[in-house]
């Protein structure tokens, strides 16, 4: 072999003063890595890395002077160009819509012409529906339209109800010195309007059995105070509510209604009944007192309906009350007690009114409950003064 084939030491000592000889398991034979395999290889290598190097340097992060940063898919731009704003035109699902985002956002827009001439066509009709809605709603009720623009609950009834209580305490005043009868019968209308103005105030109509129960039991009470003397009222006036309690119970169990609309029946049944006997205690007060706390509640009523501030209006229909009891006592002989009769009946007098007033009431509590309350309320602190004032 020539030195070509065996290396250059092949045969002769290297610098070291050492024959070479091949070594190890491929002694005496020729290595499978030759060293020009070896040369050939470590050529490729440097090839290879040579190219690789010039590549990366071609491709880099800042290879045309792009920025590392940029979108790979952008647009080129200008130099001096608007940034643009970048899209997306792919089918992205919305969990909301369940459907593209493309085709959501088509569906919404789609609308857009069709809605802007919609309200550009009612623009100019805008007036004349505010107008017309206005309009409906003069149409409502009282309570009805106090109810729908949130105003308050309290709705005072005013002044015909008010004439309707003067003119039934004036009856009751003229009728108190005439025989028992006649004044019984002024009591029996005071109690049916009672009766029938708190079912209606507290919304239970038409209510004709727990009415007609309520009125059966003040017509009872008159007939009974009728038959026995004044001084025996306090013990008809408790004998007549403890059975007629009863008698609204039983009433009440042939109720079908629900366990809430029951009790609603029952509390409204005996406060109704409870009011009817109570009323009758015009019937068993004393003529004297009957009369001053008739003209003290008209009086009362009548100033509390005029048009003046809430504080004022209460001062001066206690006022007003209390004057009228110190004249309709000049005519028992007595000032002062008509002056203490007079401010408690009117006082009693506005309680009624206040109660008729309460929960946006309707046209027919008013002339119902706004006209009976404030009279029947007075009987007892009439009965009561008058017996304890002679």
């Amino acid at each position: 072999m020539s030195d070509q084939q065996h290396g250059p030491y092949y045969g002769q000592h290297d610098p070291y003063g050492q024959q070479y000889e091949p070594q190890g398991p491929y002694a005496g034979s020729q290595e499978p890595y030759a060293q020009d395999t070896y040369a050939q290889g470590q050529y490729a290598h440097a090839q290879d890395t040579y190219a690789q190097g010039q590549y990366a340097h071609a491709q880099g992060p800042y290879a045309n002077g792009q920025d590392p940063y940029a979108d790979p898919y952008a647009q080129p731009q200008a130099p001096y160009a608007q940034p643009q704003t970048q899209t997306w035109d792919g089918a992205t699902w919305e969990t909301d819509a369940r459907q593209p985002a493309h085709a959501y956002a088509a569906a919404e827009t789609t609308h857009l012409p069709a809605q802007q001439a919609e309200h550009q066509d009612a623009a100019p009709h805008a007036p004349a529906q505010r107008a017309a809605a206005d309009d409906d709603l003069s149409h409502l009720a009282p309570n009805q339209r106090a109810r729908a623009l949130g105003h308050s609950p309290i709705i005072p009834p005013g002044f015909r109800p008010a004439a309707l209580t003067a003119g039934l305490a004036v009856l009751l005043a003229l009728a108190a010195p005439l025989p028992r009868v006649f004044p019984a019968v002024v009591v029996a209308v005071l109690q049916a309007v009672t009766a029938a103005g708190w079912f209606r105030l507290n919304g239970m109509w038409p209510a004709r059995q727990g009415i007609a129960l309520a009125f059966l039991g003040g017509l009872v009470t008159d007939v009974a105070l009728l038959v026995t003397g004044r001084d025996d009222a306090p013990v008809v006036g408790i004998g007549t509510l403890g059975v007629w309690c009863l008698l609204v119970l039983v009433l009440q169990l042939r109720n079908r209604s629900s366990a809430d609309e029951r009790m609603y029946a029952l509390t409204a049944g005996l406060t109704s009944s409870a009011l009817a006997v109570l009323a009758a205690g015009h019937l068993a007060a004393e003529p004297h007192a009957t009369v001053a706390g008739a003209v003290a509640v008209a009086v009362a009523v009548l100033a509390r309906a005029l048009p003046l501030p809430g504080p004022v209006s209460v001062v001066l229909a206690l006022l007003a009350a209390t004057g009228a009891g110190i004249a309709a006592g000049q005519f028992g002989g007595d000032g002062a007690a008509g002056a203490v009769l007079g401010f408690a009946a009117g006082g009693c007098a506005l309680i009624g009114l206040r109660v008729a007033s309460y929960d946006y009431p309707s046209r027919f509590v008013h002339l119902t409950a706004g006209v009976a309350l404030p009279l029947a309320l007075a009987a007892p602190a009439v009965y009561v003064l008058g017996r304890t004032l002679g």
